[in-house]
């Protein structure tokens, strides 16, 4: 556990095993995939997802497995098309040239470190709140706080890739407990909810508008990209010319588990509030946690709250340093300085301390909206940068003519709009 990772040349060094049965090391990444998707925007979803009434709602959960198993995958094999050991940022320049890696790694890193530190600022946050209103403690200087709880993720980091995968597989196991605990706490309280508009079917046009801005939020809730390249490659080094194969297989089941446990925890939801009190919970900006513990004045989900969230936001912390951190090596080796990995790591691990301490510290509000400008960059990379791989590269060729691929560029371009129209709306 406390061991560097091999370096990417030693990794490719060993050579790959047979595809053979289901091993402990597929379910290490599934659950990783879960940890990067499933994180704190899960606990806005019932909100954001059932604003739109019944029947988008249920189109989305319709669609949701399509949607991101196909985009992921896509993304997945692209990365495999490169070759050994080379991450996303590396694998753009071989297929695409110089210009186009140096500018796709720009976008990649400034589309994902944003969300870091929107991580940063949200676990401050939720422990001091905890602190303070749970534990009746008076919580350290914001300076001290966040930098403690920075430090100790990154300290999780320094062991190296695999243990911050394991780390993350065994932060999602209480994570589900608690989201299917909560789901079935709610059962008795189903009153209706989101069935009162189930009668109401909305004009043609009022209907596709509601699903074209739901969309989006759909997406980006279970969107696990800054992970992908990593795994990847992983699964490269391990499986060789099978990696393909049995990286769908982990893709399939990591989505089936995200979908079967957030659809359920979202229908909990909505069936037992009323559109209104999700209208409410949504003008207070508050998660669907927060409203809930003040709905029932319930004292357990009142301190279990914050420690869902603290997990939450923990474990995708993880994931999206992988992606930033990626993004980050490959900008300051395109910039011509190729320091050795192991100085390489630690600039890495130096400059997002500073940064995610100094954000978490000030705690602005502005991060909402430089995430949501991070958005349709992440929508390219992740649904239509693998499409047209498909279209201009020999390697990508073996994939082409599927109806899937149609499909991916619809929802990404249905994405991107929906976000820019947001953005300027």
């Amino acid at each position: 556990m406390n061991e560097q990772a091999p370096s990417v040349d030693q990794r490719f060094e060993s050579t790959p095993v047979a595809l053979g049965n289901w091993a402990r090391h597929d379910t290490t990444w599934m659950l990783g995939l879960f940890g990067t998707a499933i994180g704190a925007g899960t606990l806005f979803l019932p909100i954001n997802a059932g604003l739109g009434g019944f029947w988008p709602l249920l189109v989305l959960a319709l669609l949701a497995f399509p949607m991101t198993f196909f985009a992921h995958r896509g993304l997945t094999r692209f990365v495999l098309s490169g070759r050994d050991g080379a991450d996303i940022t590396e694998v753009v320049e071989e297929h695409f040239g110089l210009k186009a890696g140096a500018l796709i790694t720009l976008l990649y890193f400034f589309a994902i470190f944003p969300i870091l530190l929107i991580y940063s600022v949200a676990l401050t946050n939720t422990v001091s709140s905890f602190l303070e209103h749970q534990l009746h403690i008076t919580p350290p200087p914001r300076m001290a706080l966040s930098l403690v709880l920075i430090l100790g993720l990154l300290a999780v980091v320094r062991c190296g890739e695999q243990a911050t995968v394991k780390a993350m597989s065994l932060l999602v196991y209480p994570f589900i407990v608690a989201l299917a605990f909560l789901a079935v706490f709610l059962i008795p309280h189903w009153s209706g909810g989101i069935l009162a508009t189930a009668s109401e079917v909305p004009p043609a046009s009022a209907f596709l508008h509601t699903l074209w801005l739901a969309i989006p939020v759909m997406v980006f809730s279970f969107n696990h990209s800054p992970i992908i390249s990593a795994f990847a490659v992983d699964q490269k080094r391990r499986y060789g010319v099978n990696a393909e194969q049995r990286s769908g297989q982990i893709l399939a089941r990591a989505h089936w588990l995200m979908v079967a446990m957030v659809l359920f925890f979202v229908f909990s939801c909505v069936l037992t509030l009323t559109p209104a009190q999700l209208a409410e919970a949504k003008a207070q900006n508050l998660s669907i946690l927060s409203y809930l513990a003040n709905h029932f004045s319930n004292p357990t989900i009142a301190f279990a709250a914050p420690l869902i969230a603290f997990v939450a936001i923990s474990k995708s912390f993880l994931g999206h340093y992988i992606g930033a951190s990626e993004g980050l090596k490959g900008m300051i080796v395109k910039s011509g300085w190729r320091p050795g990995a192991k100085a390489l790591d630690r600039v890495t691990a130096a400059f997002m301390l500073v940064v995610c301490w100094i954000v978490a510290t000030l705690n602005p509000s502005i991060l909402s909206m430089i995430e949501t400008l991070g958005g349709p960059v992440i929508a390219a990379i992740l649904f239509l940068m693998p499409m047209y791989a498909i279209r201009r590269v020999p390697a990508m060729r073996q994939y082409s003519g599927a109806l899937s691929n149609v499909f991916v560029v619809a929802v990404g371009l249905v994405a991107i709009s929906a976000l820019v129209y947001s953005l300027l709306g």
